[in-house]
């Protein structure tokens, strides 16, 4: 029950996560109008922050149950029962909610020219402050520090989670049942490769290029593909 419960989370998210962004765009292609409001625009950095970080809570969260599955299997509905899943769930949504707000108000407190072109389809956080007429020093500061914390972080929780996992399943001595052991990670490990791939492939592709028009068409793979693959991917699992 506790792998279902993550797993109507994440698509919860997942659905949200693109509603924040595919309808607005879609509206602008159908209409031909390229034109948000500020405060939309407010709005959807809010949304999209919340839902992209607690995507990655959520796959941190999933990979730590795949860890106590397959290195601790004897203690895994004791570890995980309903209560402590319900609980990390809780921890996650009103501390990212928070997170959220701080960087929403972060970027309400910057002076805008009185028009504004955004090179991208979406209203991005960096984006927003790097058009900013006022002085930036304190959001860059706030915002590089959450992407560490709250990007680097869980990432380092997953990575840590297979090293163990993989450590463990050398320990199993029959091929069988190294795959299928194995198996049970194969959805989750390519959702997380698709989500944290196309990301870093965005910026790092926007750090050597500075081409804003390449950037916004590569975040199209991490802010609507991935999430509509997820439950395809579990799905085929």
């Amino acid at each position: 029950f506790t792998h279902v419960l993550l797993l109507a989370n994440l698509s919860l998210v997942d659905i949200c996560f693109t509603s924040t962004t595919v309808p607005k765009m879609l509206w602008n292609i159908q209409t031909q109008s390229k034109v948000i409001t500020y405060k939309g625009c407010i709005t959807q950095i809010y949304f999209f922050i919340l839902f992209a970080v607690l995507d990655i809570f959520l796959l941190t969260l999933m990979a730590y149950d795949r860890f106590v599955a397959i290195c601790h299997p004897l203690h895994y509905t004791v570890i995980m029962n309903t209560q402590f899943c319900g609980l990390l769930l809780l921890v996650s949504w009103v501390m990212i909610i928070l997170y959220s707000l701080l960087q929403s108000l972060m970027t309400l407190r910057l002076s805008f020219c009185t028009y504004l072109e955004i090179p991208h389809f979406f209203c991005e956080l960096n984006q927003i402050v790097q058009l900013a007429c006022s002085d930036t020093f304190l959001n860059n500061i706030v915002m590089y520090f959450g992407v560490g914390l709250m990007g680097g972080g869980p990432l380092v929780g997953i990575i840590y989670s297979y090293f163990k996992i993989v450590s463990s399943i050398k320990g199993i001595p029959t091929v069988q049942g190294k795959y299928k052991a194995f198996s049970t990670c194969m959805s989750h490990l390519s959702v997380v490769s698709l989500f944290y791939g196309t990301s870093l492939g965005v910026y790092l592709s926007s750090a050597a290029t500075q081409s804003s028009y390449s950037s916004a068409t590569a975040s199209v793979m991490y802010a609507v593909v991935t999430p509509m693959l997820n439950p395809l991917i579990y799905t085929l699992r």
